[in-house]
């Protein structure tokens, strides 16, 4: 059974507007404010985080994905595959395993941790169980956690948005991203209040208006108070 399951932070170990060398709540983890606002734990990446930028996860490592499996029982603890790989260790702790290709395909399983390998066969170590065997016929992909290592959202979009900075999250340090609510964001082009806002493929780290074209940038929340292009400027933010 799951042992990892729970509901929103209750409490919160660490303030908003701090960034902190210890890691005091798991990754994504979400907290919701009296006001409207919720926020989700992160891990900052190579570069400290900006308030009232857009973050992104960390781009995607293809090297871990279509994996060939080792075959795994119901009730297994570990997912092993015998496709070579180089990663550090725990690497990909609070992230996840899913199945690319039956058996087993459309699982999902969250991995607890695992040891570095350089060019070798991995195995994941799982917070759960198997709960359909495996063959060696089917393929994996092992991804990190979505807010761990998190950068400015690119202009070349290599990963999704998961929020925005409300401080200063020093590198390799943990803090906190804004997903709802009303936000301060840089704004990227004329905001003009109660249209929507995307994320921007010409400024990182910003927002821009949606125009009559179609769009595939994702859409970010809907503008608060009208501000000029480079501005900051309040946005209703709806990131899952």
């Amino acid at each position: 059974m799951s042992n990892f399951l729970t509901g929103p932070v209750q409490v919160a170990a660490q303030g908003v507007h701090v960034s902190s060398a210890d890691q005091m709540h798991k990754l994504g983890e979400i907290v919701f404010a009296n006001d409207g606002r919720a926020f989700r734990y992160t891990e900052a990446g190579a570069t400290a985080l900006v308030a009232g930028t857009v973050q992104q996860s960390q781009a995607q490592d293809t090297d871990t994905q279509n994996l060939t499996a080792v075959a795994a029982a119901i009730n297994d603890t570990a997912i092993a595959a015998t496709t070579t790989v180089t990663v550090t260790a725990n690497e990909y702790a609070e992230g996840f395993v899913v199945v690319s290709v039956t058996p087993g395909v459309g699982k999902t399983y969250k991995i607890s941790g695992h040891i570095a390998y350089t060019a070798a066969a991995p195995t994941f170590n799982l917070h759960d169980y198997v709960d359909v065997a495996l063959t060696t016929t089917s393929r994996i992909d092992a991804f990190a956690n979505p807010y761990k290592d998190v950068v400015q959202a690119a202009t070349t979009f290599t990963a999704p948005a998961v929020g925005v900075a409300v401080d200063a999250t020093a590198i390799d340090q943990f803090g906190w991203l804004q997903v709802l609510g009303l936000c301060n964001v840089l704004l990227d082009g004329i905001g003009v209040i109660g249209e929507p806002v995307i994320r921007s493929n010409g400024t990182a780290g910003s927002v821009e208006p949606v125009t009559t074209t179609f769009t595939v940038q994702g859409n970010v929340g809907w503008v608060y108070t009208a501000v000029s292009s480079t501005e900051y400027g309040g946005v209703i933010l709806h990131l899952p």
